[in-house]
């Protein structure tokens, strides 16, 4: 699907300038603001319907953490950013129209330290921040939507699978557009400063950005054609690592200790590569050979390859071992009480579902466990409770949504049912789903005056948003 669309959109306006000038605030001239979060929704809509995005709620919260962190101490912080996950072993990271920026699976794995992968992320910022892809689409002289959709699917394609990219631009003959993909030396340069100026301010080792990028060169020297995805993308250059390494020198040492959640999630992902019984051996392996920075965090590894494993019993026995209440942590108190759920002790996971909940009230994905353990327990009335409760704090979540949803179908509440899930469908990016849900639901007419006239008065407003997009 994303190749088919990237080739027509690339065949209807092809690539007019192989050079980025750098056109500051002239850009917006010909991407505004309203264009470019409006181009940002329907990208995001591919994204999450795209199987390599990793639905984790833990490994994104995490990353949306870090990513906040560091945009909280940036110069141009105003701006709303999405930071998710793709399932995917290449080093990569990258920015997209809207604030949207993706990292794969295999950079959270290869970054030999926090700082160093606050110092990608905080790269990626910067070209957001700096309006660097808007800078790339003024680059075509136009402000046709159909330039600015073959931009920006064909840097979603690129930096997702540049193999995929380079296929479908191969199929329309323009060429030219790859140049475009690849952000100029300037650009980089720019995002370097910015980056290391965020890691500086965020209290992150400002090392870290230098030391991962000096590592990949020299591991990919000779690199071609089989280089990492994010060397195509991001073009590394000698002065640009002795720019960042002169930054470096100059700063006063200082040893940043890796956050546990940083340890928490690495583990998870390990737990979850190759099949379910090597993973546990794997993880049994580092815990009694010390192979590990964190002892805590190889046993959460355990736990949960000994559950996707299907060996409960033990993994009860290690879930045991960690910490949990006041001097534990919402990840670790999350497994712990997916450990009971998966061994089918009902009571005691909704036990230790509702301790996290109270203990950790603003960690959502802990909530989310919840809610569906009150669900699968049958208790949709006190489900539909918890989750108001979280919609009225965090009203935009497609994943309360959907919950939501849930809870009203067990209900019987058909239009209420079929308004939530139209709402995690607009939040999502598909507003032609979230109008086709809400007329089943004002179809369904079991609902009170105000909520019919509710529902009605959101689906006008969405066909109006809808039209406007199709109109562009």
């Amino acid at each position: 699907m994303l190749r088919t669309l990237l080739a027509i959109a690339l065949a209807v306006q092809p690539a007019i300038a192989a050079d980025l000038p750098d056109l500051g605030e002239v850009s917006r001239q010909y991407f505004s603001d309203q264009e470019e979060q409006t181009l940002g929704r329907a990208i995001m809509r591919d994204v999450y319907a795209d199987p390599r995005y990793l639905d984790d709620p833990e490994i994104e919260s995490y990353l949306n953490q870090l990513g906040y962190k560091l945009v909280s101490v940036s110069t141009r912080n105003q701006r709303e950013f999405t930071f998710f996950v793709v399932n995917d072993p290449s080093i990569n990271a990258f920015a997209m129209p809207g604030g949207n920026i993706g990292v794969h699976t295999g950079l959270l794995l290869a970054a030999q330290s926090e700082s160093e992968l606050a110092g990608v992320v905080a790269h990626e910022i910067a070209h957001v921040t700096q309006d660097h892809i808007a800078r790339m689409v003024a680059s075509q002289s136009q402000s046709y939507w159909p330039t600015m959709a073959a931009l920006a699917l064909a840097l979603l394609a690129s930096r997702s699978s540049p193999n995929v990219a380079g296929a479908a631009i191969a199929t329309t003959q323009a060429y030219s557009i790859q140049n475009q993909l690849n952000y100029s030396r300037d650009y980089e340069r720019e995002a370097d400063r910015l980056g290391y100026d965020m890691l500086n301010r965020s209290g992150y080792d400002v090392r870290g950005m230098s030391g991962f990028f000096s590592r990949l060169q020299r591991a990919n020297r000779f690199y071609d054609t089989s280089a990492p995805a994010y060397l195509r993308t991001h073009p590394l250059t000698t002065d640009r690592i002795a720019d960042m390494e002169s930054r470096s020198e100059t700063a006063p040492y200082q040893q940043v200790e890796d956050s546990l959640d940083f340890q928490l999630v690495r583990a998870r992902l390990r737990a979850q590569e190759d099949s379910a019984q090597d993973a546990v051996l794997a993880a049994r392996k580092a815990l009694d050979e010390k192979r590990y920075n964190s002892e805590t965090a190889a046993r959460y590894g355990l736990v949960t390859a000994l559950i996707r494993a299907r060996q409960f019993k033990d993994a009860e026995t290690e879930a045991q071992k960690l910490p949990s209440g006041k001097t534990g942590n919402p990840m670790i108190q999350l497994l712990i009480a997916r450990t009971a759920l998966a061994a089918g002790n009902q009571m005691l996971a909704l036990q230790r579902y509702q301790a996290g909940s109270q203990a950790y009230p603003g960690y959502r994905p802990l909530q989310y466990g919840y809610i569906g353990a009150l669900l699968a327990a049958g208790r949709s009335s006190d489900a539909q409770a918890q989750v108001d409760r979280q919609l009225a704090l965090y009203p935009l979540d497609r994943r309360l949504w959907r919950l939501a949803a849930q809870a009203h179908a067990q209900q019987g509440h058909r239009l209420l049912s079929h308004r939530a899930q139209a709402e995690a469908a607009a939040l999502s990016g598909n507003l032609v789903a979230a109008i086709e849900q809400i007329a089943l639901g004002i179809k369904a007419g079991d609902g009170s005056f105000h909520e019919m006239s509710a529902a009605e008065a959101r689906r006008r407003e969405w066909q109006e948003i809808e039209k406007s997009q199709r109109k562009n």
